[in-house]
């Protein structure tokens, strides 16, 4: 009778959030048969594998498709924003140049303000996982997700779990964790339908405008999509005020 073997991982840095307390920041011993591959053991352990970004099995890096020997030491390690790794084996694509997002049923209001500081979301509260992974795929979009199960699905290359569930936090950790705050273009989106806002003559769009705010405001935008209207009321000012505190005032 074949004898069962076993592994010990590490897991490092914001992985642990995915692990339960006691094995948070220790060694585990993982127990297998045969010869499973690197990437199936992360995830049954917990950890999704856009969340990671490099693996070293004895000290050698190596891709998810290693098979696992009985006695490996493996130690997993998130997404570097700031350490050089060039040298060892990188577990995703190359970074997406161009930062875009999808983002799950559970994250309207995430999506909303992430648009208001003028990222490219994708949301519906219909969206499918299995819609929403081919969306990322073909678009080239980060998953931004609640679930974790959503970022074990194999085609999935970049994704991340959002650890917050207030939005006014999930805003900032998003922003923190993909390095946004310089590439912030406040209102320059639909918070509706995530078009792009332009000026547009109060000529052009005067008779769907309600007859107060015709009245007090001459400076507008529209949506180029789905035509919603824009000017700077008190709406504004409290989406400014956000905006400030939820960068610091650097914006």
């Amino acid at each position: 009778m074949a004898k069962q073997k076993q592994a010990v991982f590490r897991f490092y840095a914001e992985l642990n959030d995915f692990l339960p307390g006691p094995l948070r920041q220790r060694d585990q011993v993982y127990h297998f048969w045969g010869n499973p591959a690197v990437k199936d053991a992360i995830e049954a352990l917990g950890v999704p594998h856009p969340e990671v970004d490099l693996i070293l099995v004895n000290q050698r890096s190596v891709d998810f498709a290693y098979r696992l020997q009985d006695g490996d030491r493996v130690a997993v390690y998130p997404v570097f924003e700031l350490l050089d790794i060039q040298t060892v084996t990188r577990l995703r694509p190359e970074p997406l140049r161009r930062v875009k997002f999808i983002l799950d049923c559970n994250l309207g209001k995430l999506a909303r303000k992430l648009r208001m500081f003028g990222f490219d979301c994708l949301y519906q509260n219909n969206y499918q996982d299995e819609e929403i992974v081919q969306i990322a795929l073909k678009e080239r979009r980060i998953i931004l997700t609640r679930d974790v199960g959503l970022l074990k699905n194999r085609a999935v290359t970049h994704g991340y779990w959002v650890r917050s569930t207030r939005p006014p936090a999930q805003v900032k950790e998003v922003l923190q964790k993909f390095d946004l705050f310089r590439r912030i273009q406040p209102f320059s989106r639909c918070l509706e339908c995530n078009g792009m806002i332009k000026p547009v003559d109060k000529r052009d769009v005067e008779e769907a405008l309600p007859q107060r705010v015709r009245q007090t405001f001459n400076t507008f935008y529209q949506c180029k999509r789905c035509k919603k209207i824009y000017w700077q009321g008190s709406h504004h000012e409290r989406m400014l005020k956000t905006i400030k505190e939820l960068t610091g005032g650097n914006v």
